[in-house]
Formats: C-alpha cells, sequence, structure tokens
C-alpha cells in the first residue's frame, strides 16, 4: 500500500488517542477520511481539527459492538465518502485490577470492545472489500499485551491476544485478495484510554474493580509521557508502505519479547530428537493440508 492518495479510511476510536493521530496522517497523505466513536461531542472536536489541516473528514457516532449499528454506519460512509479501502480497528478499552477481583462484567466489557469490535469491523468491511475487488488495507490494534499478560491486566491482555490471533489468521486469508493486514502493537500512547470507562454500558456496570481519581490520575501520568498519536501513526503508515504485519516501534520492547520467546524455544525438545515421530506427525499433517485444500476447493472454490 503505497498510494493513500483518494483512498478512503474507516477508523474506530478515530476522534482521540492513537485513532486520531491516525486520522492525521493518513488524511495528510489524501485519505478520505471517516472517524468512527462512541463520543459525538468528541467526533464534532476531531472533525474541527482534521478540517483545519484540510483533511477531508467526515464521523459517524459507533458503538462498534452493536452489528447493526455497525452496518448502518458503514453504510452512512461509504454513501458520504466513498467505498473503504482502509479499515483501522483502533478503539479498545482498558480497566486494571487483579484478575481474580475479576466479574463477568469486566470480562464482556473489555472483550466486546476490544476483540469483537474488531470482529465486528473485519465481518462488515470485509465481503465488501473481496467483493469490489480493489484491494485494500487492514490495520487491527493489539498491544505489547498480546505476547505477554499479568494479572493486573489479564483481561486486557487476553483480549490483545485474540485480535493477535485473529488477524495473523486473516492476513493468511486475505492475501489471495490483494488484502493487506497488519497488527500494531503498542506499548504506551498519549492517549485518554484511562477515561475509557466512562463509555461503559451501565448493563455491564457490576465491577471488580474500584477507579477512584487516584487510579486516573495515576495512568493519566503514564499515558502522558507516551508516544505521540501521529508518531505512532507514521510507523504504521511506514508499514503498510512495507506490507509489514507486525508494527512495533518500541526499541524498549526488545529485551522483553526475546525473554518471552527465548521461554517459548528452550520448551521444545532438540531438533533431532524423536525423528519417528517427527516424521510421523508431519505426513499426517500434509494429508490433513491436501485434504481441507480439496475440500474447501469443492465446498467454497478456494485454490
Amino acid at each position: 500500500m503505497r498510494d493513500f492518495k483518494g483512498k478512503t479510511a474507516f477508523i474506530t476510536g478515530g476522534a482521540s488517542g492513537a485513532g486520531f493521530g491516525q486520522a492525521c496522517v493518513f488524511g495528510d497523505a489524501g485519505c478520505k477520511i471517516v472517524i468512527a466513536d462512541i463520543r459525538r461531542p468528541a467526533i464534532d472536536e476531531a472533525l474541527g481539527k482534521l478540517k483545519a489541516r484540510d483533511i477531508e473528514a467526515y464521523g459517524v457516532e459507533l458503538d462498534i459492538t452493536d452489528r447493526a449499528a455497525y452496518a448502518e454506519a458503514a453504510d452512512e460512509a461509504e454513501k458520504a465518502m466513498g467505498p473503504v479501502e482502509l479499515l483501522f480497528n483502533t478503539a479498545g478499552v482498558s480497566i486494571f485490577g487483579p484478575l481474580e477481583k475479576a466479574t463477568y462484567d469486566d470480562y464482556d466489557w473489555i472483550m466486546n470492545v476490544n476483540f469483537n469490535g474488531v470482529v465486528n469491523g473485519m465481518q462488515t468491511f470485509v465481503p465488501r472489500m473481496i467483493e469490489r475487488g480493489n484491494g485494500g488495507y487492514i490495520t487491527n490494534t493489539a498491544s505489547l499485551g498480546c505476547f505477554v499478560a499479568a494479572s493486573v491486566a489479564g483481561i486486557y491482555s487476553a483480549s490483545k491476544f485474540a485480535v493477535h490471533g485473529i488477524t495473523m489468521a486473516m492476513r493468511d486469508a486475505l492475501t489471495p485478495y490483494g488484502i493487506g493486514v497488519s497488527v500494531l502493537c503498542p506499548a504506551n500512547i498519549k492517549s485518554n484510554i484511562a477515561e475509557s470507562v466512562d463509555t461503559r454500558p451501565a448493563s455491564l456496570s457490576n465491577s471488580g474493580y474500584e477507579v477512584d481519581e487516584d487510579e486516573l490520575q495515576a495512568l493519566r501520568q503514564i499515558y502522558a509521557e507516551g508516544m505521540e498519536p501521529e508518531e505512532l501513526a507514521q510507523h504504521t503508515k511506514a508499514a503498510m508502505e512495507k506490507d509489514q504485519f507486525y508494527i512495533i516501534p518500541y526499541p524498549e520492547s526488545r529485551p522483553m519479547l526475546e525473554m518471552v520467546f527465548k521461554q517459548v524455544i528452550d520448551a521444545l525438545p532438540p531438533i533431532d530428537s524423536d525423528k519417528e515421530g517427527q516424521e510421523k506427525r508431519y505426513k499426517a499433517m500434509m494429508r490433513y493440508q491436501q485434504a481441507r485444500a480439496d475440500m474447501d476447493a469443492k465446498r467454497y472454490g478456494k485454490k
């Protein structure tokens, strides 16, 4: 994806934080921007800023967990700005505390937004992209928390592990259609995600966590030192231009990731062990993959 001029980009969470950074950077690159956000006042403020930069922009108020509303928002956006060719599933929420204190509502709220919101975006726009046959690009925002998890952010990390996995699978699925896919795995971003609790629905308000002003202030201080959203979006744009799957522009994360993946590799037996078992399992997998390909070709017309 090297030519962004004239393409329509649909960005969830586009009124602030990482999403607004994407709106600015890709708008400056010539995209027509649709910002989708659950907060109407934030949309209006963001639109004013984008238009002051001579960026063609449109806003839709959207709860990304509402599938019917998502389809309506997509129709509205495409009617106003043309077919969506770039999809940025960026919106996310978080709440922190000991995992064992979590309630079902804590799980449902975070998973609904962070994972189901991504699923809803792909289910809404991927069939349209495939039908039009013009390719496109999808960037899903996960987190460094998609590689490692601790109790305090257990549900958040689980949601981001899921985003990482479905994005990897979608990359494989969409390559034949000329649709690129990347996963953005940021660490700290200068954003207002600390205030995401304000958007939590009343129907999922039974939380095991206490969120008071001290908690919010501590989070605000961390996020205030995060990467600027436009800088993160510039890294995203550069990765998309190279069709790079992982976008992780945080060099300080290298030691942690090396430790995580070393644990994975160290758990494996030596490559020259159990050769008979290896050969048997390999042959079985090759037979299955061929059978799977044959079934898919018969059922779905896939080569």
